[in-house]
């Protein structure tokens, strides 16, 4: 009986296996490559200077002012935030 392809592709990364010195995350490149990215478009990414790391400058969402939040709602279309404290704003914002 043969493996499913998902463990094949585990048995084989899990033997010693010298990396592709041109991919500079593996680690992101194979999960790519297992999600059904070509191998050009997983080498792109994984290859990025910020590859794996998180993104993102703006601060969280407990930093921002009320009315902040109620215009980030109103951009994404969250119904009902005229009626929101910030608290709930902030939910409905991360909840989206």
């Amino acid at each position: 009986m043969q493996k499913p392809f998902v463990l094949q592709r585990a048995f084989h990364l899990k033997q010693n296996v010298m990396p592709n010195p041109r991919i500079k995350n593996e680690d992101q490149y194979e999960a790519l490559r297992d999600k059904g990215y070509s191998k050009e478009k997983s080498a792109r990414i994984a290859n990025t200077p910020d590859s794996g790391k998180k993104g993102g400058k703006a601060k969280p969402y407990e930093e921002w002012t009320k009315k902040e939040l109620y215009e980030q709602a109103k951009n994404v279309g969250i119904e009902g935030r005229s009626k929101m404290s910030k608290k709930e704003l902030i939910h409905a914002l991360r909840n989206n």
